[in-house]
């Protein structure tokens, strides 16, 4: 990725480039709702306290990902929180007007997007410079993470989705959600140009298949 600026309509564009998890461092209502007065036989009552529904248990209460802050996690744990959908690994375009994302079905050149993992993990900022790691600082910051992310759901201390890993047990439940991007990547940055990458822009990386927003595993 050279910060090239491109073109998305008339609006100029950046590449961003792409990421990868790392090791943990240290580092209302109306005036009468609220109210609530009632009038009851011609009489007025006394004013009722409003309330609000209590928010239902989530289910995921006492796992480490609620119990421990980002910055708390082991490095097991927080290599954990990646739920494999390799979205990230995407290449982005920024609006540098409004600061919009826009997602490409085109991939770093190290993913394998059948197994939706980097080639080479362990030296991933060696092989592509542009490469951001993720620390429990910026992925409270990272305005292109996608929505669905582990990392971002935890920062914001929602719960997991169900085809999570960690939650599902299973790795291959992002794929079964249609959450990863296997068989959705068309090329990776080797062979697509950046001046190029706005004839790459899809929508799908910024949202989530109906399946996968279900509250559990649907039923085969």
């Amino acid at each position: 990725m050279n910060g090239k600026a491109n073109v998305v309509g008339d609006r100029r564009t950046r590449p961003l480039a792409a990421s990868r998890p790392d090791p943990l461092e240290k580092g209302a209502g109306s005036s009468l709702d609220a109210l609530g007065a009632i009038l009851v036989s011609h009489r007025l009552e006394p004013a009722r306290r409003m309330t609000t529904a209590s928010k239902p248990p989530s289910g995921q209460e006492g796992f480490f990902w609620k119990t421990k802050t980002l910055e708390e996690m082991s490095n097991a744990e927080w290599e954990s929180l990646c739920d494999g959908c390799a979205r990230c690994c995407l290449e982005k375009l920024e609006d540098e007007d409004t600061g919009r994302i826009y997602f490409t079905h085109v991939s770093c050149r190290l993913l394998d997007a059948g197994l939706c993992a980097c080639k080479d993990y362990e030296n991933r900022s060696q092989q592509v410079p542009g490469c951001v790691r993720l620390t429990p600082e910026n992925v409270r910051t990272l305005n292109w993470l996608p929505p669905s992310c582990g990392y971002k759901l935890v920062a914001e201390g929602r719960d997991l989705y169900w085809w999570h890993p960690l939650v599902s047990g299973d790795p291959n439940t992002v794929h079964e959600a249609g959450v990863s991007v296997r068989g959705r990547v068309e090329g990776t940055e080797d062979n697509i140009a950046d001046a190029d990458l706005e004839d790459h822009i899809v929508q799908w990386p910024e949202r989530l298949p109906k399946r996968a927003r279900l509250k559990r595993r649907p039923k085969v």
